[in-house]
């Protein structure tokens, strides 16, 4: 496994209860955050790895903000955009193109800015604007670094009087990880049995609500990077206005191809859960199996970062029993040089 790991991916997703601890104090020496009461909305700008950040701010913090928050992923940021809103631009490379783009014109129309980069571009425009700039450390893939990008954004919004008790948070998020870590990392693990219950089929994740959606979306990337299997998300109860629909004919493919799994926490509203137990039976007549991965800890962040970690070690599991080297990503270097030519 070792040797098929050549960046070492494997190490990188055990190490994510330290990542999410050093975190925890990048932060530290932040100065120039703006005051509670001149922030009337949040704005988190960010792509692919760096992007997730925003997710887990808005399932995590969003719940218990006083001022909206959005997401973007891509080149332009919101119309309202202005002194009275407070912007995170997350890039480990500091290169991001469409990040660099949104956040420059975020700056122009006055937003508070806060950057996170491992330096790069985006660490020589927050220079410029003399705004809060939070090194990112040194993770060969963007997409093993989860802990070093959603973390600082939580505890500066609490810093800011955003959402208070993110350090509690984040405290609990590190116990958790750490107990799931220590069960990951041995043989027969439950990753490793849901990478071989998905086998060479597509996996299909459903969420319930913000905090299993996040989990899903994840999973849907990891596998897509790490497997280089196509793989597909949504969310429940969308899924029950429409996608269960779609499952009414071609089950002699579907049964051949798909797999669902689900990503269960504590916080599912009850009717969600109700949804996932009546929509199970329909599922499991029509695709290869229908499995579930169960989130533990205590609060949001430790329940979310816990399906996360074993979302990922299935994902790495899968490109190892396909005999797939999880580490490189060639199609999106060479889509990367051939925008920039």
């Amino acid at each position: 496994m070792t040797e098929l790991d050549s960046v070492g991916m494997f190490d990188l997703a055990a190490a994510l209860p330290e990542q999410v601890a050093a975190a925890a104090v990048l932060d530290a020496d932040l100065e120039g955050l703006p005051e509670h009461e001149d922030i009337e909305h949040v704005v988190v700008l960010g792509m692919g790895g760096s992007g997730i950040a925003g997710d887990v701010v808005r399932a995590v913090a969003a719940p218990f903000m006083s001022v909206p928050l959005t997401i973007v992923k891509g080149y332009e940021p919101p119309s309202y955009v202005n002194e009275n809103t407070l912007c995170f631009a997350v890039s480990f490379s500091g290169g991001t193109e469409e990040t660099l783009e949104a956040a420059q014109a975020a700056a122009a129309a006055g937003a508070r800015m806060v950057a996170l980069s491992n330096g790069g571009p985006l660490a020589e425009l927050a220079a410029a604007w003399d705004s809060p700039h939070i090194v990112l450390p040194d993770i060969p893939m963007p997409r093993a670094g989860i802990g070093a990008v959603s973390i600082p954004p939580l505890l500066v919004l609490e810093r800011v009087g955003l959402f208070p008790g993110a350090s509690q948070y984040v405290a609990d998020a590190v116990d958790q990880l750490r107990r799931r870590r220590d069960e990951l990392v041995i043989d027969g693990s439950v990753a490793h049995r849901l990478a071989a219950a998905i086998g060479r089929t597509f996996p299909l994740a459903y969420g319930g609500e913000a905090l299993g959606e996040v989990a899903a979306y994840r999973f849907k990337c990891q596998v897509n990077e790490n497997a280089k299997v196509p793989a597909f998300w949504a969310t429940v109860p969308e899924m029950c206005h429409n996608e269960i629909c779609g499952w009414g004919q071609h089950g002699d493919v579907t049964r051949q191809v798909m797999t669902v799994v689900g990503f269960r926490h504590d916080f599912e509203h009850p009717q969600v859960a109700r949804r996932f137990e009546l929509t199970q039976p329909v599922l499991d007549e029509v695709v290869h199996d229908v499995l579930e991965v169960r989130a533990s800890g205590d609060g949001a962040l430790a329940q979310l970062l816990d399906l996360v970690i074993q979302g990922d070690f299935a994902s790495l599991h899968m490109a190892v029993d396909a005999g797939v080297d999880p580490g490189p990503i060639p199609v999106l270097d060479d889509l990367k040089a051939a925008l920039a030519r």
